[in-house]
């Protein structure tokens, strides 16, 4: 997938700035649009990317649920203005949060409150598919495919360009202005800075142990509007967290992931899938999938670390690379922030080079710090949750982080009973605003004084959801949204 790139000169020079962009996920797609006003992008990718929302074989990730929270959807549509209407016309569902969320927090269940913020539903293959529709239609932009990075260029103050091996086995140098990795998880841009004598990165890392099985559904008839419907584990119980989410795809189909830590993991049997989830600390997911036809086997996945590496700590840092999304920082999915944190980091990337242009001397140092701001807010998330559960492997939460915990713990069943409170949670859990929220004074003293309701005993579906799937009309005395 390609289309011609055209010389274009800086905005702050006549020069034609060349920019290399490794990866052609959703982190790459957003980096090259945030570049496209400064350079001409060469975006590089691995893979033989597909033609339409199909599965490719570099993002096995793609099998399980991802929610794209409102902080990264409005990142990207800030890149990309008209993505959002893009998605909605290809399938993809635009649900308020908490008002189509039928949520067990660690606390106790959300109320259906009117929308506070909004997730963007459908399957990683029709999101990616847009953005790179998006993105070709860029003419400063290039995209090729089915070609390898082999390492970089320059030394270790200045990175100046890739070198790459192309489908055919052509070996070549694409020199650049600015590198970007965003080349995901399995990212080695840690080897090729070690390769130009770069000084390595702070690595910290917790390991929970967590897999995920995941298996698409065909939805009950009538379930258009469905809520998503999820049921999360308690760290404070000593036990694995276990988990499970319906999260609606376009097609109407169900993805149904569940998770599991050490010693709690789901397997790939089929025969397994629903009583796992019925076996959760309520079993609405189980009990709404076995009214549900399975169109596909188990996936499962492993690949579930926190992992940070602190690129703005090294001293010394190369000018001419950055690195965005995934090659940053890797969370546990089951919190949803990957492709956020892309986005505002790519948002960030285009903010500085809207402040120094691309080739201002110090401009890789200010981007990699600008990057860490929502990384740190879904490291804490993630990773200070993660920790909790018995066998993670990682540092130990010192006094203040379990302080915090202890605070957040109450915040949570505080907002299950009080709107102001789940607000804030919910700012904060989208990435739409900084932890700092959840400290403001009004908040505080919010969370002191606890929930304004009693907390729910049962899902808040209306009796018309439970009705369609269940075929049983809402229990007298049930919750209601709300």
């Amino acid at each position: 997938m390609s289309n011609p790139a055209r010389s274009a000169p800086d905005d702050r020079g006549t020069t034609p700035r060349r920019a290399v962009v490794i990866g052609a996920g959703t982190a790459g797609l957003l980096a090259a649009a945030a570049l496209d006003p400064y350079a001409e992008v060469t975006v590089v990718e691995r893979d033989v990317l597909p033609d339409g929302p199909v599965p490719r074989k570099g993002l096995p990730q793609a099998r399980h649920a991802h929610l794209l929270l409102s902080g990264g959807a409005r990142a990207m549509e800030e890149l990309l203005p008209g993505v959002t209407a893009a998605w909605l016309a290809a399938g993809a569902r635009r649900i308020p949060m908490p008002t189509g969320f039928v949520s067990l927090t660690a606390q106790g269940w959300l109320r259906r409150w009117p929308e506070m913020e909004f997730m963007i539903s459908c399957s990683r293959d029709l999101l990616d598919s847009v953005l790179r529709d998006q993105v070709a239609g860029k003419d400063r932009v290039t995209v090729v495919d089915g070609t390898e990075l082999l390492g970089l260029e320059g030394d270790a103050s200045r990175v100046t360009g890739v070198r790459v091996r192309t489908r055919d086995g052509e070996q070549r140098v694409l020199p650049a202005d600015l590198v970007v990795d965003a080349s995901g998880r399995g990212s080695r841009s840690s080897v090729w800075l070690d390769a130009l004598g770069v000084a390595p990165a702070p690595l910290d890392e917790v390991d929970s142990g967590l897999t995920y099985a995941s298996r698409v559904f065909r939805a009950p008839a009538g379930t258009e509007n469905y809520p998503v419907v999820g049921v999360q584990p308690d760290p404070a119980q000593p036990v694995p967290g276990r988990s499970a989410t319906i999260v609606p795809l376009e097609g109407g189909r169900w993805l149904v992931t569940l998770s599991g830590t050490r010693e709690g993991q789901p397997t790939d049997s089929a025969e397994e899938f629903e009583p796992f989830a019925r076996d959760l600390r309520h079993p609405v997911v189980g009990e709404l999938i076995a009214h549900a036809q399975p169109l596909t086997d188990v996936a499962i996945s492993r690949s579930t670390i926190n992992r940070r590496r602190f690129f703005e700590k090294v001293k010394g840092w190369p000018e001419g690379f950055v690195a965005l999304g995934d090659a940053v920082a890797t969370y546990n999915p089951v919190y949803g922030h990957g492709m956020s944190v892309a986005a505002q980091g790519a948002l960030a990337l285009r903010g500085q080079l809207a402040e120094h242009g691309i080739a201002a001397p110090g401009l890789a140092r200010r981007v990699q710090r600008a990057v860490a701001l929502p990384v740190t807010i879904a490291w804490e998330l993630a990773a200070g949750t993660d920790i909790r559960y018995p066998g993670a492997i990682g540092e130990q939460p010192r006094a203040t982080r379990k302080l915090l915990g202890r605070y957040v713990d109450r915040l949570l069943r505080t907002a299950a009973g009080r709107p102001l409170v789940a607000q804030a949670f919910l700012a904060a859990a989208t990435l739409s605003a900084p932890l700092t929220t959840l400290l403001r004074p009004e908040i505080v003293v919010a969370v002191l004084r606890g929930p304004r309701r009693p907390p729910l005993t049962a899902p808040p579906l209306t009796a018309e959801e439970r009705e369609t799937v269940l075929g049983a009309p809402q229990a007298s005395g049930a919750p209601t949204p709300g």
